[in-house]
């Protein structure tokens, strides 16, 4: 299978921007190549395309599906076994939002609870428990507005990213702090 100048460039791209959203950048890759073909590919031809070993991909198969990010399917009369993203961009990216909080916010917000139960010794642990517990209500905080967030549909998501800078201007007007921004005009 050979890929697109631009399709190239979006599997490229996605591969350096795995590394910032939790895999590796062969996983990215594999990710990005199954999201934007349109039907299902078995692990030679994303061996092929990728220019990767099939050990390669067989680990980062494994990888993608315990992140929830891909669907196994298989053809009449082929052994094989085909793999596409599961579901659409939406679906998607609410996934990889949900599965990075599993393991990034869920395990840290327990730690903190389980710090913030002990007494402080002395003063410097005192201050050093003041800001964690700052930053567990930040956290908190943000757990449950990825909750509320979680629980839109698409729909209703689409429209209150549309809101975008819209909503700053309204709570800083309705705050008494309207203070335009050098971009606003």
């Amino acid at each position: 299978m050979k890929l697109s100048d631009q399709a190239q460039a979006f599997v490229l791209h996605f591969g350096e921007m795995g590394s910032r959203w939790g895999f590796n950048r062969t996983v990215g890759q594999m990710f990005a190549l199954l999201t934007i073909h349109s039907e299902p590919l078995n692990a030679d031809q994303l061996a092929q395309a990728l220019k990767i070993s099939r050990g390669n991909v067989s680990m980062g198969l494994k990888e993608l599906q315990a992140w929830r990010l891909v669907e196994l399917h298989h053809l009449p009369g082929d052994r094989k076994d085909y793999f596409t993203a599961a579901g659409s961009i939406w679906d998607l990216a609410r996934t990889v939002f949900e599965e990075r909080r599993k393991r990034e916010l869920d395990p840290t917000l327990t730690l903190l609870r389980q710090l913030l139960l002990n007494e402080p010794q002395d003063e410097q642990e005192a201050d050093a428990q003041a800001r964690m517990r700052e930053v567990y209500s930040l956290l908190e905080m943000l757990d449950q507005f990825a909750n509320t967030l979680s629980g839109l549909d698409q729909k209703d998501l689409l429209k209150l990213m549309k809101l975008g800078s819209g909503v700053s201007k309204l709570l800083a007007l309705k705050g008494g702090r309207a203070k335009p921004k050098a971009t606003d005009k």
